[in-house]
Protein backbone atom coordinates (compact mmCIF):
# COMPACT_ATOMS: atom_id res chain seq x y z
CA UNK A 1 0.00 0.00 0.00
CA UNK A 2 1.28 3.38 -0.71
CA UNK A 3 -1.90 4.38 0.67
CA UNK A 4 -1.90 0.82 1.83
CA UNK A 5 -1.73 -0.78 -1.53
CA UNK A 6 1.19 -1.98 -3.42
CA UNK A 7 -1.14 -4.68 -4.29
CA UNK A 8 -0.94 -8.31 -3.93
CA UNK A 9 -3.08 -11.25 -3.24
CA UNK A 10 -4.71 -13.28 -0.56
CA UNK A 11 -1.57 -14.19 1.16
CA UNK A 12 1.19 -12.40 -0.44
CA UNK A 13 3.57 -9.59 -0.24
CA UNK A 14 2.97 -6.63 -0.23
CA UNK A 15 -0.72 -6.70 0.83
CA UNK A 16 -3.94 -6.08 0.52
CA UNK A 17 -5.46 -8.78 -1.56
CA UNK A 18 -7.28 -8.24 -4.73
CA UNK A 19 -8.45 -11.07 -6.74
CA UNK A 20 -5.06 -12.60 -7.37
CA UNK A 21 -6.12 -15.59 -5.28
CA UNK A 22 -3.16 -16.58 -3.16
CA UNK A 23 0.34 -15.62 -2.22
CA UNK A 24 2.63 -14.17 -4.80
CA UNK A 25 0.28 -13.91 -7.73
CA UNK A 26 -0.01 -10.16 -7.37
CA UNK A 27 3.62 -9.75 -8.32
CA UNK A 28 2.73 -10.84 -11.83
CA UNK A 29 0.46 -7.88 -12.42
CA UNK A 30 1.29 -4.27 -12.98
CA UNK A 31 -1.67 -2.94 -11.06
CA UNK A 32 -3.88 -5.24 -9.09
CA UNK A 33 -6.86 -3.74 -7.33
CA UNK A 34 -6.82 -3.74 -3.57
CA UNK A 35 -9.77 -5.92 -2.81
CA UNK A 36 -9.63 -8.92 -0.56
CA UNK A 37 -11.70 -11.81 -1.81
CA UNK A 38 -13.67 -14.04 0.50
CA UNK A 39 -11.64 -17.13 1.39
CA UNK A 40 -12.84 -20.70 1.49
CA UNK A 41 -11.20 -21.55 4.81
CA UNK A 42 -13.95 -20.38 7.12
CA UNK A 43 -16.15 -22.45 9.39
CA UNK A 44 -19.58 -23.26 8.03
CA UNK A 45 -21.20 -22.11 11.27
CA UNK A 46 -20.36 -18.46 10.82
CA UNK A 47 -20.23 -18.35 7.01
CA UNK A 48 -23.69 -19.86 6.52
CA UNK A 49 -25.20 -16.80 8.16
CA UNK A 50 -23.82 -14.47 5.51
CA UNK A 51 -25.92 -15.39 2.49
CA UNK A 52 -27.90 -12.69 0.69
CA UNK A 53 -31.60 -13.06 1.45
CA UNK A 54 -33.28 -12.66 -1.92
CA UNK A 55 -36.37 -13.98 -3.63
CA UNK A 56 -35.71 -16.82 -6.07
CA UNK A 57 -36.08 -14.68 -9.19
CA UNK A 58 -33.69 -11.98 -8.01
CA UNK A 59 -31.21 -14.57 -6.76
CA UNK A 60 -31.14 -16.31 -10.14
CA UNK A 61 -30.94 -13.02 -12.03
CA UNK A 62 -28.04 -11.66 -9.97
CA UNK A 63 -26.19 -14.96 -10.08
CA UNK A 64 -26.51 -15.17 -13.85
CA UNK A 65 -25.39 -11.56 -14.22
CA UNK A 66 -22.35 -12.15 -12.02
CA UNK A 67 -21.34 -15.29 -13.92
CA UNK A 68 -21.75 -13.47 -17.24
CA UNK A 69 -19.45 -10.66 -16.11
CA UNK A 70 -16.82 -13.11 -14.92
CA UNK A 71 -16.96 -15.25 -18.07
CA UNK A 72 -16.47 -12.13 -20.19
CA UNK A 73 -13.56 -11.01 -17.98
CA UNK A 74 -11.89 -14.40 -18.46
CA UNK A 75 -11.41 -13.41 -22.11
CA UNK A 76 -10.04 -9.95 -21.29
CA UNK A 77 -6.76 -8.70 -22.72
CA UNK A 78 -5.81 -7.68 -19.15
CA UNK A 79 -4.20 -10.51 -17.15
CA UNK A 80 -5.49 -9.08 -13.88
CA UNK A 81 -9.08 -9.45 -15.06
CA UNK A 82 -8.45 -12.95 -16.40
CA UNK A 83 -7.01 -14.06 -13.05
CA UNK A 84 -9.74 -12.38 -11.02
CA UNK A 85 -12.40 -13.95 -13.22
CA UNK A 86 -11.06 -17.47 -12.64
CA UNK A 87 -10.97 -16.82 -8.93
CA UNK A 88 -14.41 -15.26 -8.82
CA UNK A 89 -15.92 -18.21 -10.68
CA UNK A 90 -14.96 -20.62 -7.91
CA UNK A 91 -18.57 -20.38 -6.76
CA UNK A 92 -19.65 -21.81 -10.13
CA UNK A 93 -17.53 -24.96 -10.61
CA UNK A 94 -19.28 -26.04 -13.80
CA UNK A 95 -18.28 -22.77 -15.48
CA UNK A 96 -14.85 -22.35 -13.94
CA UNK A 97 -13.24 -25.61 -15.03
CA UNK A 98 -12.93 -24.79 -18.72
CA UNK A 99 -11.77 -21.26 -17.92
CA UNK A 100 -9.18 -22.55 -15.44
CA UNK A 101 -7.88 -25.09 -17.94
CA UNK A 102 -7.34 -22.29 -20.45
CA UNK A 103 -5.62 -20.26 -17.74
CA UNK A 104 -3.02 -23.00 -17.25
CA UNK A 105 -1.65 -22.07 -20.68
CA UNK A 106 -1.82 -18.32 -20.17
CA UNK A 107 1.26 -16.25 -20.99
CA UNK A 108 0.98 -14.48 -17.63
CA UNK A 109 2.38 -16.36 -14.65
CA UNK A 110 -0.21 -14.87 -12.30
CA UNK A 111 -3.04 -16.30 -14.38
CA UNK A 112 -1.35 -19.70 -14.55
CA UNK A 113 -0.92 -19.58 -10.80
CA UNK A 114 -4.57 -18.77 -10.11
CA UNK A 115 -5.75 -21.42 -12.55
CA UNK A 116 -3.68 -24.17 -10.92
CA UNK A 117 -4.70 -23.14 -7.41
CA UNK A 118 -8.37 -23.08 -8.40
CA UNK A 119 -8.23 -26.57 -9.91
CA UNK A 120 -6.52 -27.81 -6.77
CA UNK A 121 -8.79 -26.07 -4.29
CA UNK A 122 -12.01 -27.17 -6.00
CA UNK A 123 -10.65 -30.69 -6.58
CA UNK A 124 -11.36 -30.61 -10.29
CA UNK A 125 -9.61 -33.94 -10.71
CA UNK A 126 -10.33 -34.35 -14.42
CA UNK A 127 -8.17 -31.26 -14.99
CA UNK A 128 -5.15 -32.41 -12.99
CA UNK A 129 -3.52 -33.92 -16.06
CA UNK A 130 -3.35 -30.40 -17.50
CA UNK A 131 -1.72 -29.11 -14.30
CA UNK A 132 1.16 -31.59 -14.38
CA UNK A 133 3.21 -29.74 -17.06
CA UNK A 134 3.36 -26.72 -14.73
CA UNK A 135 5.67 -28.69 -12.44
CA UNK A 136 8.32 -27.60 -14.96
CA UNK A 137 7.07 -24.03 -15.39
CA UNK A 138 9.79 -21.34 -15.64
CA UNK A 139 8.28 -19.68 -12.56
CA UNK A 140 8.75 -21.32 -9.15
CA UNK A 141 5.56 -19.60 -8.05
CA UNK A 142 3.62 -21.49 -10.70
CA UNK A 143 5.45 -24.72 -9.86
CA UNK A 144 4.33 -24.25 -6.26
CA UNK A 145 0.71 -23.87 -7.34
CA UNK A 146 0.98 -27.07 -9.38
CA UNK A 147 2.43 -28.91 -6.37
CA UNK A 148 -0.49 -27.70 -4.27
CA UNK A 149 -3.09 -28.74 -6.83
CA UNK A 150 -1.69 -32.23 -7.23
CA UNK A 151 -0.84 -32.98 -3.58
CA UNK A 152 -4.16 -31.54 -2.38
CA UNK A 153 -5.81 -34.11 -4.61
CA UNK A 154 -3.82 -37.07 -3.30
CA UNK A 155 -1.13 -37.31 -5.96
CA UNK A 156 2.47 -37.98 -4.96
CA UNK A 157 4.59 -35.05 -6.05
CA UNK A 158 8.04 -34.01 -4.87
CA UNK A 159 7.50 -30.90 -2.69
CA UNK A 160 11.20 -29.99 -2.47
CA UNK A 161 10.63 -26.87 -4.58
CA UNK A 162 8.69 -25.41 -1.65
CA UNK A 163 11.63 -25.95 0.71
CA UNK A 164 13.99 -24.23 -1.73
CA UNK A 165 11.58 -21.33 -2.07
CA UNK A 166 11.58 -20.85 1.70
CA UNK A 167 15.34 -20.32 1.40
CA UNK A 168 14.98 -17.84 -1.46
CA UNK A 169 16.17 -14.24 -1.36
CA UNK A 170 12.92 -13.29 -3.08
CA UNK A 171 10.31 -12.45 -0.38
CA UNK A 172 7.46 -13.26 -2.77
CA UNK A 173 8.76 -16.79 -3.25
CA UNK A 174 9.22 -17.23 0.50
CA UNK A 175 5.68 -16.02 1.21
CA UNK A 176 4.26 -18.22 -1.52
CA UNK A 177 5.96 -21.32 -0.20
CA UNK A 178 4.79 -20.61 3.35
CA UNK A 179 1.22 -20.11 2.27
CA UNK A 180 1.06 -23.32 0.27
CA UNK A 181 2.68 -25.34 3.05
CA UNK A 182 0.00 -24.03 5.38
CA UNK A 183 -2.76 -24.89 2.93
CA UNK A 184 -1.46 -28.41 2.40
CA UNK A 185 -1.84 -29.09 6.12
CA UNK A 186 1.27 -31.25 6.52
CA UNK A 187 2.46 -30.73 10.09
CA UNK A 188 5.91 -32.05 9.17
CA UNK A 189 6.55 -28.62 7.59
CA UNK A 190 6.44 -26.86 10.99
CA UNK A 191 10.17 -27.25 11.60
CA UNK A 192 11.24 -25.75 8.30
CA UNK A 193 8.74 -22.90 8.69
CA UNK A 194 10.04 -22.07 12.16
CA UNK A 195 13.57 -22.06 10.78
CA UNK A 196 12.51 -19.79 7.90
CA UNK A 197 10.88 -17.38 10.35
CA UNK A 198 14.23 -16.85 12.05
CA UNK A 199 15.92 -15.86 8.80
CA UNK A 200 15.61 -12.57 6.97
CA UNK A 201 15.89 -11.85 3.26
CA UNK A 202 19.14 -9.85 3.02
CA UNK A 203 18.10 -7.85 -0.02
CA UNK A 204 14.46 -7.32 0.94
CA UNK A 205 13.08 -4.17 2.52
CA UNK A 206 12.20 -4.27 6.21
CA UNK A 207 8.48 -4.22 5.47
CA UNK A 208 8.74 -7.00 2.87
CA UNK A 209 10.63 -9.10 5.38
CA UNK A 210 8.01 -8.46 8.05
CA UNK A 211 5.21 -9.44 5.69
CA UNK A 212 6.95 -12.72 4.96
CA UNK A 213 7.19 -13.42 8.69
CA UNK A 214 3.46 -12.80 9.02
CA UNK A 215 2.83 -15.19 6.15
CA UNK A 216 4.97 -17.83 7.81
CA UNK A 217 3.12 -17.25 11.10
CA UNK A 218 -0.21 -17.85 9.34
CA UNK A 219 1.07 -21.12 7.92
CA UNK A 220 2.30 -22.22 11.36
CA UNK A 221 -1.07 -21.49 12.94
CA UNK A 222 -2.82 -23.50 10.24
CA UNK A 223 -0.49 -26.39 11.00
CA UNK A 224 -1.30 -26.29 14.71
CA UNK A 225 1.52 -24.13 16.10
CA UNK A 226 -0.83 -21.74 17.85
CA UNK A 227 1.96 -19.78 19.54
CA UNK A 228 2.60 -18.18 16.15
CA UNK A 229 -0.68 -16.29 16.43
CA UNK A 230 1.07 -13.78 18.71
CA UNK A 231 3.24 -12.60 15.79
CA UNK A 232 0.05 -11.87 13.86
CA UNK A 233 -1.76 -10.20 16.75
CA UNK A 234 1.22 -7.91 17.42
CA UNK A 235 0.87 -6.43 13.93
CA UNK A 236 -2.66 -5.24 14.76
CA UNK A 237 -1.13 -2.38 16.77
CA UNK A 238 0.57 -0.06 14.26
CA UNK A 239 2.66 2.70 15.80
CA UNK A 240 4.06 4.25 12.59
CA UNK A 241 2.72 4.77 9.06
CA UNK A 242 5.18 2.20 7.76
CA UNK A 243 3.52 -0.41 9.99
CA UNK A 244 0.19 -0.12 8.21
CA UNK A 245 0.97 -2.59 5.46
CA UNK A 246 1.73 -5.27 8.02
CA UNK A 247 -1.46 -4.38 9.88
CA UNK A 248 -3.48 -4.83 6.71
CA UNK A 249 -2.08 -8.30 6.15
CA UNK A 250 -2.50 -9.26 9.81
CA UNK A 251 -6.14 -8.18 9.71
CA UNK A 252 -6.77 -10.50 6.78
CA UNK A 253 -4.96 -13.40 8.43
CA UNK A 254 -7.01 -13.04 11.61
CA UNK A 255 -10.13 -13.80 9.58
CA UNK A 256 -8.42 -16.61 7.68
CA UNK A 257 -7.42 -18.50 10.83
CA UNK A 258 -10.58 -17.80 12.84
CA UNK A 259 -8.82 -15.95 15.68
CA UNK A 260 -11.83 -14.91 17.71
CA UNK A 261 -9.74 -13.45 20.51
CA UNK A 262 -8.79 -10.60 18.16
CA UNK A 263 -12.38 -9.51 17.49
CA UNK A 264 -12.22 -6.56 19.90
CA UNK A 265 -9.06 -5.21 18.26
CA UNK A 266 -10.60 -5.53 14.80
CA UNK A 267 -13.63 -3.58 16.02
CA UNK A 268 -11.29 -0.93 17.43
CA UNK A 269 -9.51 -0.61 14.08
CA UNK A 270 -12.82 0.08 12.36
CA UNK A 271 -13.95 2.58 15.01
CA UNK A 272 -10.93 4.86 15.45
CA UNK A 273 -11.75 8.43 14.45
CA UNK A 274 -9.99 11.73 13.90
CA UNK A 275 -6.21 11.71 13.35
CA UNK A 276 -6.09 8.06 14.43
CA UNK A 277 -8.66 6.89 11.88
CA UNK A 278 -7.35 3.92 9.94
CA UNK A 279 -7.05 4.03 6.13
CA UNK A 280 -10.05 2.75 4.19
CA UNK A 281 -8.25 -0.45 3.18
CA UNK A 282 -7.62 -1.49 6.76
CA UNK A 283 -11.11 -0.60 7.96
CA UNK A 284 -12.67 -2.61 5.15
CA UNK A 285 -10.31 -5.56 5.64
CA UNK A 286 -11.27 -5.55 9.33
CA UNK A 287 -14.98 -5.49 8.45
CA UNK A 288 -14.50 -8.50 6.17
CA UNK A 289 -12.58 -10.46 8.79
CA UNK A 290 -15.17 -9.60 11.43
CA UNK A 291 -17.89 -10.94 9.14
CA UNK A 292 -15.95 -14.17 8.71
CA UNK A 293 -15.84 -14.38 12.50
CA UNK A 294 -19.61 -13.98 12.73
CA UNK A 295 -19.80 -10.22 13.39
CA UNK A 296 -21.48 -8.51 10.42
CA UNK A 297 -21.86 -5.07 11.97
CA UNK A 298 -19.16 -3.70 9.66
CA UNK A 299 -21.75 -3.25 6.90
CA UNK A 300 -21.68 0.50 7.53
CA UNK A 301 -18.06 0.59 6.35
CA UNK A 302 -19.07 -0.78 2.97
CA UNK A 303 -21.71 1.96 2.83
CA UNK A 304 -19.01 4.57 3.40
CA UNK A 305 -16.84 3.50 0.49
CA UNK A 306 -18.86 1.77 -2.23
CA UNK A 307 -19.23 5.04 -4.15
CA UNK A 308 -15.67 6.26 -3.53
CA UNK A 309 -13.98 8.01 -6.45
CA UNK A 310 -11.06 5.59 -6.21
CA UNK A 311 -11.94 2.38 -8.09
CA UNK A 312 -9.60 0.30 -5.91
CA UNK A 313 -11.61 1.39 -2.87
CA UNK A 314 -14.93 0.62 -4.61
CA UNK A 315 -13.55 -2.78 -5.52
CA UNK A 316 -12.72 -3.61 -1.91
CA UNK A 317 -16.05 -2.20 -0.74
CA UNK A 318 -17.81 -4.71 -2.98
CA UNK A 319 -16.34 -7.53 -0.91
CA UNK A 320 -17.40 -5.81 2.31
CA UNK A 321 -20.94 -5.68 0.95
CA UNK A 322 -20.77 -9.32 -0.07
CA UNK A 323 -19.55 -10.46 3.33
CA UNK A 324 -21.63 -8.31 5.66
CA UNK A 325 -24.96 -8.81 3.87
CA UNK A 326 -26.94 -5.86 5.13
CA UNK A 327 -30.48 -5.49 3.78
CA UNK A 328 -29.52 -2.93 1.13
CA UNK A 329 -26.34 -4.64 -0.06
CA UNK A 330 -27.89 -6.47 -3.00
CA UNK A 331 -28.87 -3.23 -4.74
CA UNK A 332 -25.40 -1.75 -4.17
CA UNK A 333 -23.70 -4.86 -5.51
CA UNK A 334 -25.87 -4.77 -8.59
CA UNK A 335 -24.89 -1.15 -9.20
CA UNK A 336 -21.22 -2.01 -8.76
CA UNK A 337 -21.60 -4.79 -11.33
CA UNK A 338 -22.34 -1.96 -13.76
CA UNK A 339 -19.25 0.06 -12.78
CA UNK A 340 -17.29 1.53 -15.70
CA UNK A 341 -14.01 0.15 -14.33
CA UNK A 342 -13.44 -3.47 -15.27
CA UNK A 343 -11.87 -4.75 -12.08
CA UNK A 344 -14.59 -3.13 -9.97
CA UNK A 345 -17.22 -4.97 -12.00
CA UNK A 346 -15.32 -8.22 -11.55
CA UNK A 347 -14.93 -7.66 -7.80
CA UNK A 348 -18.64 -6.95 -7.47
CA UNK A 349 -19.53 -10.02 -9.52
CA UNK A 350 -17.20 -12.18 -7.42
CA UNK A 351 -18.64 -10.79 -4.18
CA UNK A 352 -22.20 -11.29 -5.43
CA UNK A 353 -21.60 -14.87 -6.49
CA UNK A 354 -19.90 -15.61 -3.18
CA UNK A 355 -22.72 -14.06 -1.17
CA UNK A 356 -25.42 -15.93 -3.08
CA UNK A 357 -23.71 -19.28 -3.14
CA UNK A 358 -20.89 -19.83 -0.68
CA UNK A 359 -20.08 -23.29 -1.92
CA UNK A 360 -18.52 -26.06 0.18
CA UNK A 361 -16.81 -25.00 3.38
CA UNK A 362 -13.71 -26.38 5.02
CA UNK A 363 -12.80 -26.26 8.68
CA UNK A 364 -10.84 -23.31 9.97
CA UNK A 365 -8.28 -23.19 12.74
CA UNK A 366 -9.70 -22.15 16.10
CA UNK A 367 -6.98 -20.15 17.81
CA UNK A 368 -9.02 -19.51 20.93
CA UNK A 369 -7.32 -22.40 22.69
Amino acid sequence: MQRITKISSRAGVPVVLTGCLLAGAGAAFQGCSSSPRPTQSQSGASRAQTTLVLDATTRTSMRDEAIGILMDAALSTEPLLRANAIEGLQGAPSQVESVARAGLRDENLGVRFVAAMTIGELKLRSSLVFVEPLLNDPSKIVQAAAIYALRHNGQKVDPSVLASMLESRDPTERAQAAFILGELGDASAVGMLRSAARRSSPLASLIADRLVRLQIAEALVKLGDLEAIETIRAALYPSRPEDLEATALAVQIIGNVNDRRSIDQLVYLTAREGPEKMPAEIRMAAAISLAKLGNRRGAFIGDEYWQDENPAIRSQAAFVLGETVDSGNADKLRQLMGDPVGYVKVAAASATLGAIDRGPQTASVDTQR
